[in-house]
């Protein structure tokens, strides 16, 4: 009896832990059977990566009369196309109108140069009017801004540099006299596989403004600086047409 006295307390004891034990395990059970949260919105995906800068072939002629020429050149769409051009803008110089540069988006160089070296291109560029060999150009574009805008006047600008990379450095560090003189960076290139034959486009505010930095102590010495050999060609011009 006094044994059984003694193991009192101890049975006792393991029937709480036994029941204390089920009870835990009763609870855990319910927590592990929850079901998981099926509303957690999934993350947004980043936005895709902006396109690269185009490849353009720039064509720069003398027409007789812009207005008979314009018909002309685009009812020759459909020929550019299967070579891989599209026409991106027409621009019309603004000290003579009928000084025109058309800039195209450019699928393929290859295909592009055998164009511009075709017989066909030559005839009809004959009978729209244009008048004398066309300067053509194939740049490969670095930056181009298309933030809409309502300047319609532009400065293209385009040059030879010893070391574009030394130039680059020169270039930007000029933004704020740039900007002083209503210049605003619109477009760099550079001709496709040669890197040392630069073309710029600027906004322009101020024709007079420009003109006098264009002919300033300040940007002559910037350019020497830069490396910058030779006189640059500049062509002011308004847009005519964009596609």
């Amino acid at each position: 009896m006094k044994q059984f006295k003694f193991l009192m307390p101890f049975a006792m004891g393991l029937s709480m832990t036994a029941f204390l034990f089920s009870c835990n395990s009763g609870e855990e059970k319910k927590a592990d059977d929850k079901p998981a949260d099926t509303t957690a919105k999934a993350e947004t995906p980043p936005p895709p990566p902006p396109p690269p800068p185009p490849k353009m072939m720039v064509i720069k002629s003398k027409v007789a009369n812009y207005a008979k020429w314009l018909p002309e050149y685009e009812s020759h769409d459909s020929v550019r196309l299967a070579s891989g051009l599209h026409s991106y803008m027409i621009a019309r110089g603004v000290q003579d109108t009928n000084t025109i540069m058309v800039m195209m988006v450019m699928d393929d160089t290859a295909k592009a140069k055998a164009f511009a070296a075709s017989p066909g291109l030559k005839e009809r560029m004959k009978k729209a009017g244009v008048v004398g060999p066309p300067e053509i150009s194939y740049i490969d574009v670095q930056m181009l801004d298309q933030t809409p805008n309502t300047t319609s006047t532009r400065l293209f600008v385009k040059h030879k540099v010893k070391d574009y990379d030394a130039w680059k450095k020169v270039f930007d560090a000029d933004k704020p006299n740039r900007e002083a003189a209503g210049l605003t960076d619109r477009s760099l290139s550079y001709e496709i596989g040669n890197n040392h034959l630069v073309s710029l486009v600027f906004l322009v505010a101020d024709m007079k403004k420009a003109d006098e930095f264009g002919k300033s102590d300040v940007l002559k010495k910037k350019m020497q600086e830069g490396g910058v050999e030779g006189a640059p060609i500049m062509f002011y011009y308004t847009v005519a047409k964009k596609y």
